[in-house]
């Protein structure tokens, strides 16, 4: 048994979708199970469509989920060769619950509304490329992953009930496999035990394959990404990454605490748990070594391991009477974050203020500060850099840094942060 996992980027048109058919007919004598992502964009578009709609601009919204609509339905007709198949009927009954939401007036958090909105993305792709696998001769079972996990309602970063998700996995998974060799689920949505569809954060499908992968006791997990592998920097933003061939649980759980998109936070600590090693690998030529990641690699043969995080805000938080930021009121500012969900990305006390770094989510930070505002006084900007350098050296640091003010820094032996300015 593996598992595979494949992303918005490996799935963003026909040809793709069809390189990942032909990916799936290399491995024809094993059992997979296969998460998938919303195609390309949509994610992004979803939110548009979840924003529009808690800000009452209905309009907006429905001509947003139309357009997301009319993507997808031209997609599966060109993979299917028209509009026949079952598939549509199915598709239709996935935009009329998603027109449904819109039609009503918001009285929940956007939080809620978010995850009845945005998980739209998931069950498209999947339905729309199980129907294709299953015309190009790859008998699969299109699973709802709804059914199998069993989550609070922490709408937009739920947690898993394992002992209720892994008696689903037993009992409706596993039995899939005795009348085929794949089975293609979701990742990303779960569902509390009132039905509602929650999401696991964002990037969550990496998750849910690790989750499936622990609870199938896989012999590994693939992610099929757009590189090579696990690159030392985003491509995006650095020139001259270098693959990394092979890297250990704890440093990539490293990376993805201090924001690298590679590997989502939470992917590591199923798969560590029963030692299944983590393979990412290049959709674009499967042939390429890629990355292994588990329990064992020498860390001394990494390179500079470099992590930006943009769209940053900087908050002071200063006592309003002069009084030292100690354990008390340190023990109030972290109840307020917590309460409020608010992740610290990097944080320095001082003797009557405590300054941290935060992403910049508009909605949060105003509730933020008016509950801060309470009890200190409050000042912030916004706009900023969070550069994270593992195994650096000061001349990489200089270069990282050039032309940016430096407005916190800390440093250990192995790893230096510094939020920059421009």
């Amino acid at each position: 048994m593996k598992v595979f996992k494949f992303g918005g980027a490996s799935l963003e048109s026909v040809d793709r979708i069809r390189q990942v058919a032909q990916i799936v007919q290399s491995f024809p004598d094993e059992k997979l199970l296969i998460v998938i992502s919303a195609m390309g964009k949509t994610t992004n578009e979803l939110e548009k469509i979840a924003q529009n709609y808690f800000l009452r601009k209905r309009e907006i919204a429905a001509r947003l989920l139309y357009n997301v609509e009319q993507q997808h339905l031209s997609i599966a007709e060109i993979l299917l060769g028209g509009r026949d198949h079952p598939l549509f009927t199915q598709l239709q009954q996935f935009f009329t619950e998603a027109e449904w939401t819109l039609g009503e007036k918001p009285m929940r958090t956007y939080d809620y509304y978010y995850d009845q909105l945005v998980g739209l993305g998931e069950l498209l792709s999947t339905a729309i490329v199980s129907a294709y696998f299953n015309t190009a001769g790859l008998k699969n079972t299109w699973l709802d992953v709804r059914d199998v996990f069993r989550t609070d309602d922490n709408f937009r970063d739920a947690n898993i009930d394992w002992a209720y998700t892994q008696k689903q996995v037993t009992e409706k998974v596993v039995p899939l496999f005795n009348n085929t060799n794949i089975v293609i689920a979701q990742g990303f949505i779960g569902s509390t035990d009132q039905n509602e569809s929650v999401t696991l954060g964002r990037e969550g499908s990496d998750y849910s394959a690790a989750v499936f992968a622990n609870m199938l006791d896989a012999e590994s997990q693939t992610i099929w990404k757009d590189v090579e592998g696990l690159k030392n920097a985003d491509p995006k933003l650095f020139p001259n990454t270098v693959n990394i061939p092979e890297i250990s649980y704890g440093e990539v759980i490293e990376m993805a605490y201090y924001g690298a998109q590679v590997i989502h936070p939470k992917t590591i600590k199923p798969l560590q748990n029963k030692q299944i090693p983590l393979l990412v690998k290049c959709f674009l030529d499967k042939n390429l070594p890629g990355t292994i990641i588990q329990e064992e690699a020498d860390a001394k043969q990494l390179p500079p391991i470099i992590v930006l995080k943009k769209n940053q805000v900087l908050l002071k938080i200063t006592s309003k009477d002069y009084s030292f930021i100690t354990e008390d009121k340190i023990s109030d500012i972290y109840e307020i974050f917590h309460k409020l969900k608010v992740k610290i990305n990097l944080m320095q006390n001082g003797a009557i203020s405590f300054s941290c770094c935060i992403d910049n989510n508009p909605e949060k930070i105003e509730l933020l500060i008016k509950t801060l505002h309470e009890q200190f006084k409050i000042a912030y900007n916004e706009g900023l850099e969070l550069l994270t350098v593992r195994y650096y050296h000061d001349g990489l640091l200089e270069e990282l840094s050039n032309g940016h003010n430096i407005l916190l820094e800390q440093r250990s032996p192995i790893t230096i942060q510094r939020l920059l300015q421009k």
